[in-house]
């Protein structure tokens, strides 16, 4: 059980809760968990330490990622879907938090809108951690920056270029920019914008450029993501009318520079967003992507948990 504190906990609704140097040093420390796990060291720094984790949309990867993680460190993770709370029996957001942060160490919320995740850590006595919100989804873009140091060093003064929705990831990949300090072109369709505040606070790094081969010239790094994401299946054709122009094929990654790297938050749907042939060529690093959620993620833990 989490002792009684004073002190207000840190908590990730955004990747700016964190400075720049301590998303660096996160960001360090995943690669020495991920050396160690593959070196078979008994790593157990969160022995004893519990995450709930609030799923109210579903996903493969943050789950599988997070109990792993937690399992891996020594810890134990619980799983918690609308069935298994009183969340999803109308209990207010923030009794719901007074009362799960008595009694494990750090909560994990996937849901829809930013304003309850806020809620819910504005009224948590231990750390909160964004797992996914319709507005942000920071820890994906600890695991692709985590991905790129890895692959090519510092991602300073590099170019990214997004193409598809000005969504939750896109969001992200504007923090980011602001962040670790490069460049971000987003390719987009007119009326699939990012929210313009988001965008404007970023003004310095990033600009949107409607036509993506364009946009693709030079680039150090390709990302997409899906066009229709979850709760937009009823958008699905309107969808792939709009995006049909920003398709990331070999085309496009001819435009971008020799040794760009493709990545993909997954899941992909192949053959709408991203071709079979750019998923799985040699500079697509997608798999690696996806298992360094848990190194990222087991980073951050131990930077909220242990301070």
């Amino acid at each position: 059980m989490t002792s009684a504190t004073t002190q207000q906990p840190r908590h990730l609704l955004s990747l700016l809760d964190l400075t720049p140097a301590e998303l660096h040093s996160i960001i360090d420390r995943a690669i020495e968990l991920k050396a160690l796990l593959r070196s078979g060291e008994l790593h157990e720094s969160l022995k004893n330490r519990t995450l709930g984790m609030i799923f109210e949309k579903s996903s493969t990867r943050t789950r599988v990622s997070f109990e792993a993680g937690m399992t891996q460190l020594g810890g134990k993770a619980i799983f918690l879907s609308p069935r298994d709370t009183q969340l999803g029996r109308g209990e207010p957001i923030e009794d719901t938090a007074r009362v799960l942060s008595r009694m494990v160490d750090c909560i994990m919320v996937r849901t829809y809108e930013q304003s309850d995740l806020a809620l819910f850590a504005a009224h948590s006595r231990v750390p909160v951690i964004n797992a996914l919100t319709d507005l942000f989804h920071p820890l994906q873009l600890l695991a692709d920056i985590q991905t790129w140091f890895e692959h090519r060093g510092d991602i300073k003064g590099k170019t990214v270029l997004w193409v598809g929705d000005g969504n939750n990831m896109c969001h992200s990949y504007i923090n980011a920019a602001r962040q670790f300090d490069f460049r971000l072109r987003i390719a987009c369709p007119e009326g699939f914008d990012p929210d313009p505040a988001i965008l404007a606070s970023a003004k310095n790094h990033c600009e949107i450029i409607r036509d993506s081969l364009a946009a693709a010239e030079g680039v150090d790094l390709v990302v997409t993501d899906v066009w229709a994401s979850m709760g937009q299946e009823d958008e699905q054709a309107k969808r792939e009318v709009a995006f049909a122009n920003y398709q990331v094929n070999d085309i496009l990654m001819e435009q971008a520079d020799n040794d760009a790297l493709f990545m993909h938050c997954l899941p992909a749907h192949r053959g709408e967003e991203v071709t079979a042939s750019v998923i799985d060529r040699e500079d697509s690093v997608v798999w690696e992507e996806a298992e360094n959620r848990m190194h990222s993620q087991k980073a951050l833990l131990e930077f909220l948990i242990n301070g």
